[in-house]
């Protein structure tokens, strides 16, 4: 696939993903003005819902609404949360670091580790290396994260205090970035591996060792290639599940990102809000699987 007709697949998805998204959160059975009136204590006036209801645009037919928010949205105008009165666009600035650098460090964490634990579990299929990297990827898909996250945080943060969960500083993060990375380095591992382990069936990979290279040594000179091909085709679908771990650390350790609004807006049904955390995901998604598909471009120039 060329990077011209990457993009407008990518454009295309995005849009039929806003208008569905858009659809959706507003035939949710639920009035934003009423909820906005109680929240913020007005006058539950006809003058007031009136008005309230023309600000918002909420009299207007569905897509109409969709193509000004769309066009707002797309200048940077987001709307004004239902719940805080505050610019959406502001509060998901504010909070969008801390959520961008744990999904970004458990990433960046599962793909340096995934490469050594397959490749050794692959140089030594019958050793300890493959049987512990099989049974801990059995074990992390298993278990679910939040009750691992309570465990580990008991464990270190309670009884040996090696960590400060909860604390105002870098610290607060380390633990929340490991089990983000524990299920995609579980993963990823075994994809790198499985790879790997094909090339030792491969021709070029007897001639190697016929030339004097040792198994390790041709191994990584003639499967690490390949093998790191399919580690970023299998993280573009671990990217999803990034989002997925990161709104879980945020919710388990107070930790104040995007997932932690939205579980915040969910009640009031902050329709402007659920709207924007649907894009920001959307675009994380996009940005993930361009950069994966740019790399993979890299590996192999023969993708059209």
């Amino acid at each position: 696939m060329s990077p011209v007709r990457f993009g407008i697949q990518s454009l295309a998805g995005l849009l039929a993903i806003s208008l569905a998204s858009f659809t959706v959160i507003t035939m949710m059975p639920a009035d934003p003005v009423a909820i906005a009136i109680r929240v913020w204590n007005l006058p539950a006036t006809d003058e007031t819902v009136a008005a309230l209801r023309a600000q918002w645009g909420l009299d207007q037919p569905l897509l109409f609404r969709y193509f000004h928010w769309l066009t707002d949205f797309v200048t940077g105008d987001w709307g004004r949360s239902f719940r805080t009165g505050e610019p959406v666009l502001g509060e998901f600035l504010e909070r969008l670091p801390i959520s961008l650098s744990l999904g970004l460090a458990g990433l960046a964490l599962a793909i340096v580790l995934a490469i050594p634990l397959g490749f050794f579990a692959a140089a030594y299929p019958k050793g300890l290396a493959d049987r512990s990297s099989r049974a801990f990827s059995v074990f992390v898909q298993a278990v679910p994260g939040f009750w691992l996250g309570l465990v580990l945080l008991w464990v270190l943060g309670v009884q040996l205090r090696w960590i400060r969960p909860f604390a105002n500083d870098w610290t607060a993060v380390l633990l929340p970035i490991l089990l983000i990375a524990l299920h995609s380095v579980a993963v990823l591992a075994r994809v790198y591996r499985r790879d790997l382990k094909e090339t030792v069936a491969q021709s070029h990979f007897r001639t190697a060792l016929a030339k004097g290279l040792s198994e390790r040594q041709a191994l990584w000179k003639h499967g690490h290639r390949s093998a790191l091909y399919a580690l970023l085709a299998a993280v573009r679908s671990e990217a999803g599940w990034v989002i997925g771990s990161t709104a879980t650390m945020e919710i388990l350790f107070g930790l104040p990102g995007i997932s932690q609004f939205l579980v915040q807006s969910i009640a009031a049904r902050d329709q402007l809000v659920l709207q924007a955390y649907v894009m920001v995901i959307a675009l994380w998604m996009l940005v993930m699987n361009g950069s994966a598909y740019l790399a993979m471009r890299f590996l192999d120039p023969r993708i059209a």
